[in-house]
């Protein structure tokens, strides 16, 4: 495997575990939104959504802006 290779498959991966704990953290949030964890306050629930949906959103999409390799000519 070629380093370009690794390096492409460690910012796929990077990418997914980004997109995963996003989803778990709006899991978390709405959980806490319907009473399931009852020791933390209902206004947390909608601070961990929208920190969820921009990690599971924008965050990406920035990583791959910033990670797409230059045109070659």
């Amino acid at each position: 495997m070629t380093p370009e290779d690794r390096s492409a498959r460690s910012r796929f991966f990077t990418i997914g575990a980004v997109r995963l704990a996003g989803a778990v953290t709006i899991a978390l949030a709405v959980a806490i939104s319907y009473g399931r964890i009852d020791s933390v306050p209902g206004e947390l629930a909608y601070v961990l959504l929208a920190l969820g949906v921009i990690e599971f959103l924008v965050l990406p999409q920035m990583l791959v802006k910033r990670w797409k390799s230059p045109p070659t000519e």
